[in-house]
């Protein structure tokens, strides 16, 4: 018996925002995104659209492709920090659409990294009891937290959700190893103030402690360092090498920090997912939605041996190896 990937699923907001359509709300334009991010378009929601919109059709195929129904699972994992509301959690707001009524349910608030952190979880919970079948979700509605005047931000995120459905079975999409790391210390790197205790909301709340807020160039530097030294431990405790990595499914934060993380680990980028020209980056969103699309195309193909690496706000950063 393994811990498998059983089945992949996603979704997104259809309003699609251009760079184009930018131009016309702030100083930049479509040349200045596509050159410094690689983003040519991204998912953003409209108004009175939520987390469990997007996250619950992301769930369903997930499960559709996984033989499974809500009914089967018995744990759902939410990475996310941006739920319909503060309290019940996504998780468990999920799992009552879903009608998974016997799943235990909680968030994983770790920005970007909170699919792979759940997929953490989730194979040590299988590795107790494999008896289990989890539902394990990323992803986000940042687009409520951008300053749209500020252009350093405001062009380099969207919104969505994607899904994956994990179990112990004696065939299929082997998860070999997951490995985690965070750093505290560097918070103030990435971070949004408002709506926590420190800065709770007031008659007085200034809406600016609702966005998010980021020192680009620092981000650029640990992103990279922390990425390969977790994807390395990751290959570590897979028994594997890089070398024997095939495929790359790698955070969609900006364009140059793919293609230096393809430089780092000596890969060509065809042997590379990237779909950050269409979505952004959604935050927790970017691994699992880039995962199934890889998966129901022709990037993935049986043998392949994959590495998904991310960084997020925390910092936080995770990689995961699968033999597909």
């Amino acid at each position: 018996m393994y811990n498998v990937i059983l089945g992949t699923g996603s979704a997104a907001p259809d309003n699609v925002v251009t760079n184009h359509d930018l131009e016309k709300i702030m100083d930049t334009n479509d040349e200045w995104i596509v050159q410094r991010t690689g983003i040519k378009s991204r998912h953003i929601a409209l108004p009175g659209e939520k987390f469990s919109d997007f996250a619950v059709p992301a769930a369903q195929q997930a499960l559709a492709r996984s033989g499974l129904v809500a009914a089967d699972l018995d744990m759902i994992l939410a990475g996310t920090m941006t739920p319909d509301q503060l309290m019940p959690s996504g998780a468990c707001t999920v799992q009552a659409l879903l009608g998974a009524d016997k799943a235990t349910a909680m968030d994983i608030c770790a920005a970007c990294s909170g699919f792979i952190y759940g997929l953490s979880i989730a194979d040590k919970y299988l590795k107790c009891d494999p008896s289990l079948n989890i539902l394990v979700i990323g992803g986000e509605i940042v687009s409520h937290h951008l300053d749209w005047d500020d252009r350093t931000t405001a062009v380099l995120f969207g919104d969505a959700v994607g899904a994956a459905v994990v179990g112990a079975r004696e065939t299929g999409h082997r998860l070999l190893a997951v490995e985690t790391g965070s750093n505290g210390n560097l918070g103030d790197l990435l971070y949004i103030e408002g709506t926590g205790s420190k800065t709770p909301v007031t008659k007085d709340f200034d809406i600016d402690n609702n966005y998010i807020k980021m020192r680009g160039r620092e981000i650029f530097k640990h992103a990279i360092k922390n990425m390969v030294e977790v994807s390395n431990r990751a290959l570590a405790s897979a028994g594997k090498t890089v070398d024997q990595v095939t495929k790359i499914i790698p955070h969609q934060a900006n364009m140059r920090i793919i293609e230096m993380l393809a430089k780092q680990f000596k890969k060509p980028m065809d042997e590379v997912f990237v779909n950050i020209d269409r979505y952004g980056n959604t935050s927790a969103g970017t691994i699992p939605v880039a995962l199934n699309e890889a998966a129901n195309s022709d990037f993935l193909e049986p043998g392949d041996l994959v590495l998904m690496t991310v960084f997020g706000g925390g910092l936080t950063w995770a990689a995961a190896v699968i033999e597909w």
